[in-house]
């Protein structure tokens, strides 16, 4: 058996339907639309649309809102900072070289998670409590 006689089995592979080939291609006139009627048109109906009633998604109650000022923060738990040289610097730039947080955009919050027990100078956005007094007790600084 070579490549060039592989065939798909009988049955396997169906012939596209040629719409609008004239009358004698079984698909012509109106190109197995029916006659007339919104269906038979040019365009379909829109993504949503259900024959006039009122659609779900404007039926539906709606509550809340999304405040769209919100601060998003990455988060670095205390643990991770083991990864440090003691008396390091640890701000956003070198938290993503150390590939802690993923865009350097986005603001940092520091979580108490773990323990440090190294000595490092700390500049983030935001501090737990927990995290700061765990940093202050292994001799660091919280700027």
């Amino acid at each position: 058996m070579k490549l060039n006689e592989l065939k798909p089995n009988k049955g396997a592979r169906k012939r596209k339907k040629r719409i609008g080939f004239g009358i004698g291609s079984g698909h012509g006139k109106t190109s197995t639309k029916g006659n007339k009627g919104q269906n038979a048109r040019k365009h379909g109906n829109k993504v949503g649309f259900e024959g006039g009633q009122m659609p779900l998604v404007r039926r539906t109650p709606k509550r809340g809102f999304t405040n769209i000022f919100k601060k998003k923060y990455e988060i670095v738990n205390i643990v991770d900072l083991n990864r440090f040289a003691d008396g390091n610097v640890v701000d956003i730039n070198s938290l993503m070289e150390k590939r802690l947080i993923k865009t350097g955009s986005k603001a940092v919050k520091l979580l108490g998670n773990g323990e440090l027990k190294k000595k490092l100078i700390v500049k983030v956005d935001k501090i737990s409590k927990q995290a700061a007094e765990k940093i202050k007790a292994a001799s660091g600084e919280v700027k």
